[in-house]
């Protein structure tokens, strides 16, 4: 791809080359080095190109802005493609001409030949600079509300990892109820009502069936891709299921986004989650959260966030129930027609 900006600059993709460039540009914009999240970037774009929009402009002096973006398949449930835009900046000399617009135009561009109906972002609400670039893209608020919890290290919390009572007349083949009111039992942890373990390749085929149950879809070149992901780089992707009688019977899929939009802490998003309705009310999902805490404490991460849709109430009680609370962050979506 390489289509004019102006007499003196182009547009085209983002190299493995541009990196320098790319971080100086951001820490211009920033105040301090994201190095490190920018190579993992581009390290991601170049494992899986597919899944990844990295585009470019260029002028006589080099690389004068960039725009990033991450194909979003079955994150958060979605049953349709879309991009999450996760980074865009310009270099000091081109701002306020245009060039932002003009690679989110290129951006707009691939997602319409890659069968992409909707951008999505995020953004912090004090950030009026991005919030009003959002506005002139025609981004709009999305319909759902990102929330989040404190990981604190790890440290014990009581709502998120004492163990759940099972109340009379639950248990398997009973309907899941993320929302339903739980007692706690105090003698023993969350985690310890489920074994809970690292994804590791053999658990596939459960995770596919456990998911196609859920949600009515086959999802199974999805998940590969992401237990993919866990395997390849685990400080990155943090993926864990629960067992119960000796077979899986629910699973967690997180990544640690480690500087998106100006974040200044490691933050990591649960983007799928769920347990076979047979072991619902069993503390399975409580399980996997309390373990995904300890482990995220364990790496540093300092916040979990993820989005809850007025949709499904009962995944929001659920996430309500171990500690998420409405996040500083707003969704936006763009809809490409």
């Amino acid at each position: 791809m390489n289509s004019a900006v102006t007499d003196s600059a182009t547009i085209r993709a983002l190299r493995p080359e541009d990196l320098a460039a790319v971080v100086a540009i951001d820490t211009a914009i920033e105040g301090r080095t994201r190095r490190h999240y920018i190579e993992r970037r581009l390290q991601a774009a170049l494992r899986e190109p597919k899944l990844h929009a990295q585009l470019a402009v260029s002028d006589e002096r080099g690389l004068a802005g960039y725009i990033l973006a991450r194909v979003l398949e079955g994150e958060f449930g979605r049953s349709e493609t879309g991009l999450r835009l996760e980074m865009v900046g310009v270099r000091d000399d081109h701002r306020g001409h245009g060039v932002g617009r003009q690679l989110f135009d290129a951006l707009a561009a691939w997602g319409r030949r890659h069968g992409v109906r909707e951008l999505h972002t995020s953004e912090s609400w004090r950030n009026a600079r991005m919030l009003h670039w959002f506005d002139a893209m025609g981004f709009e608020l999305a319909p759902i509300q990102i929330v989040d919890c404190a990981v604190d290290g790890g440290r014990y919390t009581p709502a998120r990892d004492d163990a759940v009572a099972l109340p009379e007349g639950h248990g398997p083949g009973r309907e899941i109820d993320f929302g339903a009111p739980e007692g706690n039992d105090f003698e023993r942890l969350a985690r310890d009502d489920a074994d809970v373990r690292s994804m590791v390749p053999a658990d596939l085929a459960d995770i596919v069936r456990i998911d196609r149950g859920i949600t009515g879809r086959d999802r199974g070149g999805y998940m590969a891709r992401r237990l993919a992901e866990t395997l390849e780089d685990s400080s990155i992707r943090v993926s864990l299921t629960g067992r119960a009688d000796g077979v899986i019977v629910g699973y967690l899929m997180a990544r640690a986004d480690l500087g998106d939009f100006g974040r200044t802490d490691p933050v990591a998003v649960i983007d799928t989650i769920g347990v076979d309705p047979e072991y619902a009310h069993r503390g399975v999902g409580h399980a996997m959260v309390s373990q995904l805490f300890a482990n995220l404490g364990a790496l540093r991460v300092e916040r979990v966030e993820t989005v809850v849709s007025h949709r499904e109430p009962q995944l929001a009680g659920f996430f309500s129930s171990v500690g998420f609370a409405p996040s500083q962050r707003l969704a936006f979506v763009r809809r490409l027609g």
